[in-house]
């Protein structure tokens, strides 16, 4: 009997290596992930990730709604209240499921590839959708440097609004980003003094930017941004630091425990410090959108062949690749052999067809406890062997979104696509 449900799974706890290694052996290398819901207590749930009206607040409603859902992730969610296992992936093998990051653990490299395994030991990265009914509060995430002083990772992200998820805009379709070129710091300042009063008027010293789907945005540590109500997929760092500087967002009070709970303790209070943890450079840039702002760029493929692919996620941070991704069009009716150079978290949005052999069907709605058939994560050994996509449907495209860990791609264009 085929299982359709978290509840009918078995939690494997010991011999995690025998079951990792068959699940690989089973899904030459391809091994498929259960949806990984994740709750934020400040926003409002956007309904366009598929998961079912009546499970919004599975978790709770002191949890607040679901608007996140995980893909590939070996991270976990930095939530007040959480359930142990909140933001990490399970890999799937028959009647039970492994997390994915004790599977990464025991596979190594021939799950991550040779540079990743040896240099992080583990997946160091993750994606996500988020999805809200408007804005997110103007906020940024530590550097590397900073988040260290209290033992954790900085956090560099990238967007991607993809069109199958965004046929709504929702209530506020634009995005700050940084601050309006000539701010100064002394003007920062003055709206952390005023948190209090009520809105501390942080946006006004921002300029926001329409958002477009099929495009999207490189978001390096200590640049603020107030994501707006398209649905996002996040390519990002392995980290759930940020810190909020909007006080009031929509009329919901945004908490000053937000601003500094990724900050040193006697730090909580200090204007300066928290003015300082801005990357002045970048958020005050007037060329902020040249900079910052990604069009897809070919790949690969073409109509002749089948399939296109495109990358949708690209650029460096201070010379440093931290995630790429592309999305995979495969035409009706055609199969392709796409090879990669490394590991891949991928998340199917249209269509419907196989990877290697195994279904994938992009659903129309989710319980909270049902397992997909829409994401799977391709081990390193299977991505560079070549991994078959077939689209079994005679009239829509599949659609597939997959991300890359650090350096993986290093032909793959610059910002402006150079």
């Amino acid at each position: 009997m085929k299982v359709r449900s978290v509840t009918e799974l078995k939690t494997v706890k010991s011999n995690i290596r025998a079951v990792a290694e068959a699940a690989a052996e089973a899904s030459r290398g391809v091994l498929r992930l259960a949806p990984n819901w994740v709750p934020r207590s400040f926003l409002h749930p956007g309904r366009r990730i598929k998961l079912h009206p009546d499970d919004l607040y599975a978790y709770g409603l002191n949890r607040g709604g679901i608007d996140e859902r995980w893909f590939a992730s070996t991270t976990e969610a930095a939530n007040d209240g959480r359930v142990p296992d909140e933001g990490l992936s399970y890999v799937i093998h028959g009647n039970r499921r492994v997390l994915l990051r004790e599977a990464v653990a025991e596979l190594g490299a021939a799950a991550v590839g040779r540079d990743i395994w040896k240099k992080y030991r583990r997946w160091p990265v993750y994606s996500k959708f988020f999805d809200n009914m408007g804005p997110i509060p103007h906020h940024m995430h530590q550097s590397a440097a900073q988040a260290k002083l209290l033992g954790l990772e900085g956090k560099p992200e990238t967007y991607y609004y993809p069109t199958q998820h965004n046929n709504v805009g929702n209530n506020f379709p634009y995005t700050f980003f940084g601050l309006i070129p000539g701010t100064t710091k002394a003007q920062v300042r003055r709206c952390l003094e005023n948190w209090n009063k009520g809105d501390n008027g942080i946006l006004d010293l921002a300029q926001a930017y329409r958002l477009k789907p099929g495009t999207g945005w490189l978001v390096p540590p200590c640049v603020l941004h107030a994501p707006g109500s398209l649905c996002t997929y996040e390519p990002q760092w392995g980290s759930d630091v940020f810190g909020m500087y909007q006080s009031l967002v929509e009329g919901r009070e945004v908490p000053w425990a937000l601003l500094v709970k990724d900050v040193p303790k006697k730090k909580h209070h200090d204007l300066d410090y928290l003015v300082e943890q801005l990357d002045w450079a970048q958020n005050t840039d007037p060329h902020f959108k040249k900079n910052h702002y990604l069009e897809p760029v070919p790949a690969g493929g073409s109509a002749a062949e089948g399939y296109l692919d495109k990358w949708i996620c690209y650029g460096r941070i201070q010379g440093w690749q931290c995630v790429t991704a592309k999305e995979l069009t495969v035409l009706p009716g055609a199969t392709c052999t796409v090879r990669d150079n490394g590991a891949y978290g991928l998340i199917t949005v249209q269509g419907e067809g196989r990877i290697n052999g195994q279904r994938l069907t992009c659903p129309k709605l989710i319980r909270f406890t049902e397992l997909t058939e829409d994401e799977v994560f391709v081990m390193d050994v299977a991505a560079r062997a070549g991994v078959i996509f077939e689209n079994t449907s005679a009239t829509e495209p599949l659609v597939v979104l997959r991300y890359f860990g650090p350096e993986v791609n290093p032909e793959a264009p610059d910002v402006g696509g150079k």
